[in-house]
Order: C-alpha cells, then structure tokens, then sequence
C-alpha cells in the first residue's frame, strides 16, 4: 500500500508518498548485495534498508553510499533507509547521497533525538512487535513514518524475543495505530496476499530476494499481492 508521510504530506521531499509494500532488508556487504538493492529498485520496492549489523560504522556508511548511488540510478522513487545507525545515515545526507532516513530498533537511539538529528524531512520507522510496543510507537506517532512488527514467523536473521505474529497476529497491532505497519520476519512471497488482507502496509523480506535468482521477480510478486 503507498503510504502519504507524516500529516498527509509525501514521504520524503520530491519523492511522493512513501510505498512500503515491497520493502527490502539487506544482507552481506559487498557487491552482491548493492546489485540486489539495484535490481529489487528497479522492478518496483518502495524501500531499500541497508543492514550490516557486524560491520563498522565506516563500514556501514561505505556500503550505504554504493547502496545509495545504485538504488537512485535504478529507480528515483525507491527509499533508501539504514538500519539502526542515525548517524550513519545523518553522514551519508550530508554526503549528498539518497539517503531518506534510518529504520531504529527499540535499544537504539530515540526517536525523538533520531529526529532531532536527520531533520523533519527524513524517514523514521521503529520496530515493534507487540501491543504494548504498538502503543508505545502510536504515542510518538507525529515523529514516525511507519512501524515494523514481527516477527511474522521464526527467523534466522535476527532473534528478537518475542513469539511469531502469524497472519492473525495483525489485525489488532493495525487496529492499535494510526501508523501504517510493515510486517517482517521470514515472510515468503505466498504469504503476501492473506498478510494483505490485515491491513498491513507492506511486508519486508531478506533472504526472499537477496538470496533469489531473480530479485525483480519475486519484488513483482510481493506487489501483485498487494492488488
């Protein structure tokens, strides 16, 4: 579903309303990884985030400038967020890179200080999970795009502590907030459709398009779910 930014405006200056259907998490570090961002952008994801949990801050910022520059000669309209490091994505803005904003998780930096830092035009999405963590994102709604919630199913990438949602897990976390949700955690493509039908706004996905043959394939099916 395309999403308008906070208070009915575009998410993100000059680039329409922020489309979180098809959301990509990335994996790995090196040039497989900026090609996939590359090739999941141009066949239509709304949202490139850029995750390197073990890499060094310079690092980080490395990969997300090449992300960036890739994802933008792909396809303009394609947000490119970094996860979990405000200050890697407050650099890279003010590098000049397409560097929309900074998706937080709930130990990282506030989101009040998030947005203090990278300005009211970024992107800022929170990870929740729960109803408690739903409500906590709704009461600082005015400094939010989007929140995560999962994870939908067991995952390998990232324990996070809490039990897995399931297609039935959603309806009340939509209902909680006024925000739109993007749901996440070992979603496949065939879960798109029932997901969908929650009310969620998007669904993320990792290894489902860094690990595919064909990225821009499997970003067509997650939007045709959406239709």
């Amino acid at each position: 579903m395309t999403r308008p930014g906070r208070h009915g405006a575009p998410g993100g200056a000059g680039h329409g309303p922020l489309d979180l259907r098809c959301y990509l998490i990335t994996s790995g570090t090196g040039r497989h990884t900026v090609n996939v961002a590359a090739a999941a952008a141009a066949a239509g994801a709304g949202v490139v985030q850029v995750r390197a949990k073990d890499a060094t801050a310079a690092g980080l910022l490395e990969l997300t400038l090449a992300v960036a520059e890739a994802v933008h000669e792909a396809r303009h309209a394609t947000r490119v967020l970094v996860d979990d490091r405000a200050d890697v994505a407050f650099a890279a803005r003010r590098r000049g890179a397409e560097v929309h904003g900074v998706h937080l998780g709930q130990s990282d930096l506030p989101v009040a200080d998030a947005r203090a830092m990278l300005g009211p035009a970024a992107i800022i999405g929170l990870t929740t999970g729960t109803a408690e963590l739903v409500r906590g994102a709704e009461a600082q709604r005015e400094l939010l795009d989007y929140i995560g919630a999962g994870p939908f199913r067991p995952t390998p990438t990232k324990d996070s502590g809490r039990e897995p949602l399931g297609v039935d897990g959603y309806p009340p976390l939509v209902a909680a907030t006024s925000l739109p949700i993007v749901a996440i955690g070992s979603v496949e493509p065939a879960d798109v459709p029932a997901l969908a039908g929650t009310g969620v706004a998007g669904v993320a996905l990792v290894r489902g398009i860094m690990d595919a043959p064909d990225p821009g394939a499997v970003v067509h099916e997650v939007l045709a779910g959406f239709r």
